[in-house]
């Protein structure tokens, strides 16, 4: 590690074998924790390339416990996160409107690194029991129409680096991989990022694996359609910028998106809500990501019926029961 670090205080940039070489021995626990935290804090000293991008992405899928959902297609609807908000889980509310509006889900998510309650933190307070157990999984998307994938059972090298990326506090390229990453090879994805210059390296990137995508970032920092701030949408079939009233037909307040300062406070949130019983504003936001992850399948006409299909999903219950089903799974 030594003479990596030297090469990169050199200014240098990595090539992808020589990232996808680094995160196999990381992967490995080859390093030590202060070998480990330099090499994350180079990369937040610059910014990261493309091929590092890529290198990384490699190890971590060859690294990774595969998993076997039976050729459903799934959708994965995950934030690269890191954008310092601290909102409600708005992404993962959203995974449970569209697999009730019948659009199997296959959400890949962590604990949060740089905020109060990730993914990961928010389904266990709800009762979710982590797994890489093939057979579990395919059984929840079988029953619940989603299932949780916990990014550190599947990809040795996000455990390895957890403790550290928590120490540190702040988003690091580990943020940018985990939409990359997700092991059940989702057939679309939605992934919101937290600038246009990592939504630049994403349709990049997204582009070379063949599949339908869109990204999305609120043009004053978020890394989902946040209704408070136009939103500029990247699809593989071109980008624009839509606004808040065309997505979710207001606009909110970034007081309307808090999060909560604990954990069992954003469960608390996150119940409201998949009830019918969140703010306007809250209900409003969580729709609008529902309706583009449910438009980015090519199943609706237009974002216009996918959010009516969002709605219906969450006024009748249907996305409540979800979330009931999953649970009594476990």
């Amino acid at each position: 590690m030594k003479k990596i670090l030297q090469y990169l205080f050199e200014h240098k940039s990595l090539s992808r074998k020589q990232a996808y070489e680094v995160l196999l021995d990381i992967g490995r626990s080859r390093y030590n924790d202060h070998e480990m935290a330099a090499f994350i804090t180079v990369f937040l000293m610059r910014s990261i390339t493309i091929d590092e991008l890529l290198g990384f992405r490699d190890a971590l899928i060859e690294l990774c416990v595969p998993i076997d959902l039976g050729g459903i297609p799934t959708i994965d609807i995950v934030g690269t996160g890191g954008d310092g908000k601290n909102t409600f889980n708005i992404s993962t509310l959203a995974c449970f409107i569209v697999a009730g509006a019948g659009q199997p889900v296959a959400k890949h998510g962590n604990y949060g690194a740089s905020s109060v309650s990730g993914s990961s933190n928010v389904m266990e307070q709800l009762g979710y029991r982590f797994k890489n157990d093939n057979d579990s999984l395919k059984r929840e998307i079988d029953t619940a129409n989603i299932c949780f994938l916990h990014a550190p059972l599947f990809h040795p090298a996000l455990k390895v680096v957890g403790p550290i990326r928590k120490n540190i506090g702040v988003r690091t390229f580990f943020n940018m991989l985990g939409p990359m990453v997700n092991p059940a090879h989702p057939a679309f994805q939605l992934v919101g990022v937290y600038s246009l210059e990592m939504a630049r390296i994403y349709n990049y990137l997204l582009q070379s694996f063949k599949r339908p995508f869109t990204i999305i970032h609120s043009l004053d920092g978020y890394d989902e359609i946040s209704l408070t701030n136009d939103t500029k949408v990247i699809t593989n079939r071109g980008e624009q910028v839509m606004t808040p009233e065309q997505l979710g037909k207001r606009t909110v307040s970034p007081e309307d998106l808090y999060g909560g300062d604990s954990v069992e406070g954003a469960a608390d949130i996150f119940r409201k809500i998949l009830k019918g019983e969140g703010s306007w504003a809250q209900q409003a936001v969580v729709l609008a990501n529902a309706a583009m992850a449910l438009h980015c399948t090519g199943n609706y006409a237009d974002y216009e019926d996918a959010y009516a299909a969002a709605i219906m999903s969450l006024d009748s219950g249907a996305a409540h029961e979800i979330l009931k089903k999953l649970i009594a799974l476990q």
